[in-house]
């Protein structure tokens, strides 16, 4: 199997009712073509929760929820001229929620808007 490649719940599955079977972990491994540690995690993960399911919320959380992702897109769109210090001040008034201007300049470009290069013009600071 190619690397990172996540393995479908049906083959889980199968990989699971093997084990249970009394199948080695090392013919598992030979006949689905996958590495010792997949199935070795696998086979832990099941013994442990007894479920195949992937951990939902693995990695950083992000520093702003989906609802002020919409509420900058809004007044980006708005004042084109804002810059992202800006933006980073509006949402936190709005909200409390307190962000770096490349923050906001990364949501904006995920939404494909970008925030104002004239901060020399506007004389605010990077």
């Amino acid at each position: 199997m190619s690397n990172h490649q996540r393995l479908d719940d049906g083959m889980r599955w199968r990989i699971v009712g093997r084990l249970e079977a009394g199948q080695s972990q090392v013919q598992i491994c030979r006949e689905f073509n996958l590495t010792p540690s997949v199935v070795c995690n696998l086979c832990k993960q099941f013994q442990d929760t007894g479920s195949i399911e992937r951990k939902p919320g693995q990695g950083r959380p992000r520093a702003t929820t989906a609802t002020e992702d919409r509420y900058l897109s809004i007044i980006a769109r708005r004042n084109r001229g804002a810059t992202a210090s800006r933006l980073s001040r509006d949402l936190y008034a709005a909200t409390g929620t307190r962000v770096s201007r490349v923050t906001v300049s990364k949501r904006l470009h995920e939404t494909g808007l970008f925030a104002s290069s004239s901060l020399l013009r506007t004389g605010e600071s990077v």
